[in-house]
């Protein structure tokens, strides 16, 4: 397996750019599984801090509208 590994590694140096980084990205995806420790993406950072500014800013839905929308979709 290592020598194939190791082929695929090395077709992989005369691949573009952004396919090098899709297959980092996807390794160290896969490690970090391993590892069992999650690794955030760039865009999942830039949406988390997106959402704390909104909560920050007071931007929060009301009891009774989360209330409203668990009605709508309880299976109940």
């Amino acid at each position: 397996m290592n020598a194939e590994l190791n082929e695929v590694f090395e077709r992989a140096t005369q691949w573009p750019a952004e396919d090098q980084l899709d297959l980092i990205l996807a390794a160290i995806e896969i490690e970090t599984r391993r590892q069992g420790a999650y690794r955030a993406s760039s865009d999942e950072l830039i949406a988390i801090d997106e959402a704390l500014a909104a909560v920050m800013r007071g931007e929060v839905a009301s009891d009774e509208d989360v209330a409203a929308v668990a009605a709508r979709y309880s299976s109940s």
